[in-house]
């Protein structure tokens, strides 16, 4: 079985029950609306006003003119008529059109607010929360349901209303036709129910297989994305990958056929359906207007009366049914940013310890029997370490990859925490601290380090607004990057990036310069590289690490590097392997003891002395 196969019958078997209902989600919105927007409420009740008064004058027009001919009133009445309720209609539908114009801006600001938190809570939730895949489908989804004007945190304002708005009618109606015979409302009332009730299920049927209809659009949609992305072109071309690419989308394409015509035939049946019972209702109608039309117990303006309130009564039952239905699955897409919203943090953000970064503080970081494993790992990554780093201190962590060099970072920033043992921060239990006050205390460059096409200035000072100049330039220099930035027009506020028509490339090395700005400027007490200069020749990167030590002197610093020359310079050095740290010592202590680092030194300047440097520039 594939692995499509497996994910959809995974899918149709697997029914969790919301974890808030309908009711809860309407008084969410609503209570949202309230306190960001309240405009949105007061619209709605207007607008839901306007619009069944619309609906009762267009109801009463014909009746009304029928039955002033009918008693041979003046030309002067009739025209009065005419005119009073033309008058009336116009009024309404401008209101209505006016009304649906201006509450359309704060149905889009509500859901904008809900993107925003949304958008703050993947910024700030839990580093393990972000690894996890099941919290990331939920904040996949939930982004996804705040996109557009159809979307269920926008639309359901119009559902809402239309329901509201058809109750009302439908108790005006009802009440219109408490004179006429009980058993032809009975009947109306069950033809109707009926074909709603089978058009409904047919018609779901897309809803019920959304799971389905979303892996194969997912699948195409990737394909597609990928064979327009410039940074695949080269190996399409050399790999002649352009043939494998169309017969995956093609077959994935077929399989959406298929599914598409599936649901073609369902409908078709719930169409037909629909006819048939159409007919019926609107036959036993006829026949019992037309009668008593004939045996005059009904008037003319009588019979088109209660002739469009019965249609407008049974239009009514399937549309409160229809938004019934529309709600409750708006209610499910609702359902789904809220549980985003409220997953809960794995960390203690406000709650904890605050601390404030101070350099005039020795900071001291210990790791206690520390362990860690991953979520569903067979074995430890981390294995029973014990480390202090003291403040001043700078530690190189080294070993072949998959070592768990990078793992171990995380766990002294504080991005996990450990499966057993403990993480200190002078003594303290750092999942006693207020994590985010925890993250100001370090100032780190990853391997996969972040630069957005925004300024130079805004990716040194990771903000738009109060950018300290003097502090940015004292650190662009300190970097080297004075110059190159001189040479461009705009100076720091030149774009990076080809978003901006103004924008630049950097090489690797000027990127990693900006990157030690960005680090100078926060001017934080703990610094942390990890592999940022995997990408350079062993020269640009010893350079660049010499560049870190030079000016991050009496600073706690934490480097990690695949090459080992590049890391001679600090006081310490560990060597991770299985999990465990193997060997500690000073790079010369290390070579002394003629152990795993000294092999692996003697392999790296080996490979360095027969031309692997100059090749690796190249």
């Amino acid at each position: 079985m594939s692995i499509l196969s497996k994910t959809l019958d995974t899918a149709k078997h697997i029914k969790q029950k919301p974890t808030y209902s309908l009711g809860q989600n309407i008084v969410y919105m609503i209570s949202l609306a309230w306190k960001q927007r309240r405009s949105v409420i007061l619209f709605a009740l207007t607008m839901t006003a306007v619009a069944i008064l619309l609906s009762l004058t267009q109801l009463f027009i014909v009746p009304s003119i029928l039955g002033i001919v009918e008693i041979n009133a003046s030309v002067a009445e009739l025209t009065t008529i005419i005119l009073l309720f033309t008058g009336a209609l116009i009024l309404l539908s401008a209101a209505r059109s006016y009304l649906s114009s201006c509450s359309q801006f704060g149905r889009i600001e509500v859901r904008l607010i809900i993107g925003s938190m949304i958008q703050n809570k993947a910024l700030t939730m839990s580093y393990p929360d972000i690894e996890n895949q099941n919290v990331r489908k939920k904040m996949d989804k939930a982004s996804m349901l705040v996109t557009s004007n159809t979307a269920a945190t926008e639309a359901v304002w119009t559902t809402l209303m239309n329901l509201l708005q058809n109750v009302v009618e439908f108790f005006v109606y009802l009440s219109l036709l408490t004179t006429l015979n009980p058993l032809m409302i009975a009947a109306v009332l069950v033809t109707t129910v009926v074909s709603f009730s089978v058009s409904n299920y047919l018609g779901g049927w897309g809803y019920r297989h959304r799971d389905e209809e979303s892996e194969y659009s997912r699948r195409m949609n990737y394909l597609s994305e990928r064979s327009r992305d410039y940074t695949l072109a080269k190996d399409v071309r050399i790999f002649e990958m352009r043939d494998w690419i169309e017969d995956v989308y093609n077959s994935t394409l077929r399989l959406y056929r298929s599914f598409a015509a599936r649901g073609e035939r369902v409908y078709i049946w719930g169409n037909i359906i629909d006819v048939i019972l159409a007919f019926i209702r609107n036959g036993i109608v006829y026949l019992f207007l037309i009668g008593n039309v004939l045996k005059g117990d009904m008037s003319a303006a009588q019979f088109v009366l209660y002739f469009n309130t019965v249609n407008a009564f049974t239009s009514g039952i399937g549309k409160i049914m229809t938004d019934l239905a529309t709600l409750r699955k708006q209610s499910l897409d609702i359902c789904a940013v809220r549980e985003f919203l409220d997953y809960p943090e794995t960390f203690k953000m406000e709650q904890g310890i605050p601390i404030t970064p101070d350099l005039n503080i020795p900071y001291q970081i210990e790791l206690q029997d520390v362990s860690f494993r991953y979520p569903e790992a067979e074995k430890n990554t981390l294995s029973h370490i014990n480390l202090t780093i003291r403040q001043g201190e700078k530690l190189a962590i080294v070993g072949l990859n998959g070592a768990g060099k990078t793992t171990l970072i995380k766990l002294i920033c504080g991005f996990l925490d450990p499966t057993e043992g403990k993480v200190l921060l002078n003594d303290t239990d750092i999942r006693m601290y207020n994590r985010r006050d925890y993250y100001r205390l370090f100032s780190a460059v990853f391997q996969d380090f972040s630069v957005l096409d925004v300024t130079i200035a805004e990716n040194i000072a990771q903000t738009d607004e109060n950018i300290n100049k003097s502090l940015m330039e004292q650190c662009i220099n300190q970097a080297g990057l004075t110059e190159k930035i001189k040479q461009l027009p705009n100076g720091v506020e030149t774009h990076i990036g080809k978003v901006f028509e103004d924008g630049i490339h950097l090489s690797g090395g000027e990127l990693q310069r900006l990157m030690l700005a960005r680090a100078l400027y926060k001017n934080a007490p703990i610094i942390v590289l990890d592999e940022p200069t995997s990408a350079l020749d062993p020269i640009a990167e010893s350079e660049i690490y010499n560049k870190y030590n030079e000016l991050t002197d009496c600073r706690m610093a934490v480097y990690i590097s695949h090459r080992l020359a590049s890391t001679r310079f600090c006081d310490r050095i560990i060597l991770i392997a299985d999990g465990s740290i193997d060997e500690e010592g000073t790079h010369d202590e290390l070579i002394t003891q003629n152990g795993h680092y000294a092999n692996l030194f003697e392999i790296q300047s080996r490979y360095y002395r027969e031309g692997g440097v100059s090749n690796e520039k190249e």
